[in-house]
């Protein structure tokens, strides 16, 4: 038998370790720059009863200052659970197959797509926009929002919210520290979608387009909709569709139609220009990916792997014959 020493990384250490929104955006743009190394097969879930499901999500990062990891996660979205959406990732020793650590996905889910999409807001909008929309203001939203206004302390922002029950005034309260963003709430939603610069949509449930009214989406508009609902009419005259990841994208109804279409890790890398003027309204799918989730979890792991309690988990090193 061998010991190996397992890492059991819960949201309280995540919690001590204070990583700020800034670094999460920087950690997203190192996984987009290294997403044409890795190796990450498309997500394949399982449904075992209802509307509920169990999606695994694996990933192989690149070799990185002589380490090789590999990442399983494990998204479930089952009702009666609480949180009813949460997700556990395992992380391996990619070169000896070593089990390293098993940790909390939430915090990681949540600042990782919040990084996303501040990222490609900061990469497609058009000159000098100081303002940005968002409609669906849940934990997500929040992330988003840590996130552009960390990318955004040197200058004062504006974000307009789209009114649901109390959800503005609550995410105002939230945010009210932060003396260099003014909020604006809007009650109308013609209002709200003709006078958008940047759209962030955090819109969990949307069973029809949230505007259908193509007149209304101004040119030099761009469009982040983070949960990739409600905006299908947008597929079919937005000027560009950028997306994190091709083998998800091209299974929208749309996909063939997309007038033109590229992964944003090219923009990153110069291989693509991206928005070429102000005019140009850009749509940015951003499903989620594996590659950032290991990503966070890598780093994660490097900088708590001595200071987390864990499990010694004995392996057999003979074969076993049955």
């Amino acid at each position: 038998m061998t010991t190996d020493k397992v890492s059991v990384i819960q949201q309280q250490h995540i919690d001590e370790l204070q990583i700020n929104p800034a670094e999460c955006i920087e950690w997203v743009r190192q996984g987009f720059l290294m997403k044409d190394r890795t190796q990450m097969p498309a997500k394949l879930s399982v449904h075992p009863q209802g509307e509920d499901f169990m999606t695994s999500m694996p990933c192989l990062l690149p070799s990185q200052n002589g380490k090789k990891y590999f990442g399983l996660k494990l998204v479930s979205r089952i009702e009666g659970q609480t949180p009813t959406l949460k997700s556990d990732i395992t992380l391996y020793d990619a070169e000896t197959g070593q089990l390293l650590a098993i940790m909390d996905g939430d915090w990681i889910t949540a600042m990782r797509t919040g990084a996303v999409a501040a990222l490609a807001a900061k990469t497609f909008q058009r000159t000098g926009v100081d303002t940005y929309s968002m409609i669906g203001l849940g934990n997500i939203a929040r992330a988003v929002a840590l996130c552009l206004i960390a990318d955004n302390s040197h200058r004062p922002i504006t974000i307009r919210l789209m009114r649901y029950k109390d959800q503005a005034e609550q995410f105002i309260e939230r945010f009210k520290a932060y003396d260099h963003v003014r909020f604006e709430i809007i009650d109308d939603p013609t209002a709200f979608i003709t006078e958008a610069d940047v759209l962030i949509s955090c819109v969990t449930v949307a069973t029809e387009l949230l505007f259908p009214d193509d007149t209304l989406y101004q040119e030099g508009i761009t469009v982040i909709p983070v949960h990739v609902r409600g905006f299908q009419n947008c597929d079919l005259f937005f000027d560009k569709v950028f997306g994190d990841d091709t083998e998800q994208i091209q299974r929208f109804k749309y996909f063939n139609q997309f007038r033109q279409y590229d992964e944003i890790h090219h923009v990153l890398q110069g291989k693509n220009p991206g928005r070429t003027n102000d005019k140009e309204r850009i749509l940015s799918y951003n499903y989620g990916i594996a590659l950032h989730d290991i990503v966070f979890a890598s780093k994660i792991y490097e900088r708590l792997k001595i200071h987390t309690t864990g499990f010694d988990y004995l392996k057999q090193d003979k074969k076993i014959w049955v």
